[in-house]
């Protein structure tokens, strides 16, 4: 155990961080045992199939993405393939069929993954964003490792899970506002996102969570793997420390009810504000579909995002809400 009965982490204090735990400045905690209780005993959580199959055929990669092509391949929930610069990169990655701690219970897929893992280019960069079990998951990072040896960067205390997974694999722990220079004009920045953290009950907000922002000379991308909406805070900030972004990759689902869901989990009406706060030309959206984890129905975030993009006056072709297998090559941004 580390100092102050943190498992994970150990560190000095900060505008978030407490000596044990880490919080969202001005923002809120997470909501409690007995509201958990409330919620899942209360009704209202949509049936979903037992399948939901994607109208995208298992994608078979490039090896390499170059130039000023930005190509994004959606494997399920929020991994992402993300190929640019010549790199691979892989976004909290999860090829298990339960998002859990147990083989035998938990939310369960409604879909193969977009890629088979087999599939895979050789990948370079792993971005874990935090350690809910639809986001790390040991067993595929321990596959990755064996088999790429990629260079894993996550946030704070999530570098001791990994390790579980991958001893001897190349691991960055970052905070907010550190970056990571790989080289040939290629940087990774963590920056914050409004959610919190946990494996298990004893262990809440122990681990740091994060946004990343991918510079790169084909363009800048702004990855979020979870977040509340926080009025935009986040958005705003990212847009003026990095300027627009050619693409960001948005959750736009699990977020009903909204009353114990808003602080952790943007809506679809959110990520298009978010969408524009950040001044994103593309949006790749992602983290529905597959899991069940809150009340909505299965395609409910797809009715709700077209009616947001449409109230807004985007146009729905610049936020695509990716399935499994389906490929985006993102248009070179008018403000590159």
């Amino acid at each position: 155990m580390r100092k102050g009965g943190n498992p994970y982490y150990s560190g000095p204090v900060s505008d978030h961080f407490d000596g044990v735990r880490f919080f969202n400045p001005g923002g809120a905690a997470p909501r409690g045992f007995v509201d958990l209780l409330r919620w899942q005993f209360g009704g209202g959580q949509a049936r979903w199939p037992s399948r939901y199959d994607s109208t995208f055929p298992p994608a078979r990669p490039d090896l390499n993405v170059d130039g000023d092509r930005l190509r994004v391949t959606m494997v399920g929930h929020a991994t992402l393939l993300i190929q640019v610069a010549g790199l691979n990169i892989l976004t909290d990655p999860v090829w298990s069929h339960r998002a859990s701690p147990f083989a035998f219970a938990g939310p369960h897929r409604r879909n193969a993954p977009g890629i088979r893992m087999d599939d895979l280019p050789p990948i370079d960069i792993v971005l874990v964003t935090h350690n809910h079990y639809d986001h790390l998951d040991l067993e595929t990072l321990a596959a990755l490792n064996g088999e790429h040896a990629p260079h894993v960067v996550t946030p704070l205390g999530n570098d001791t899970i990994i390790r579980r997974a991958a001893p001897d694999g190349e691991i960055s722990s970052v905070d907010w506002g550190d970056r990571i220079d790989l080289g040939d004009g290629v940087v990774i920045h963590a920056e914050p996102c409004h959610h919190w953290s946990a494996r298990r009950s004893r262990d809440r907000r122990m681990a740091l969570w994060a946004a990343f922002v991918i510079e790169t000379p084909a363009g800048k991308i702004y990855h979020v793997g979870d977040t509340g909406f926080h009025e935009g805070i986040n958005y705003r900030a990212a847009r003026e420390k990095h300027g627009c972004f050619r693409l960001a990759n948005l959750p736009f689902g699990c977020y009903e009810p909204r009353w114990f869901m808003a602080s952790q989990h943007q809506n679809p009406e959110e990520a298009v504000m978010g969408m524009v706060a950040c001044g994103a030309e593309y949006v790749a959206g992602h983290h529905w579909g597959t899991f069940r984890l809150t009340n909505e129905g299965i395609d409910e975030p797809l009715r709700a995002l077209e009616a947001a993009l449409d109230k807004a006056g985007i146009e729905r072709t610049r936020f695509r809400a990716l399935r499994p297998g389906e490929v985006f090559d993102v248009p070179v941004s008018s403000e590159e």
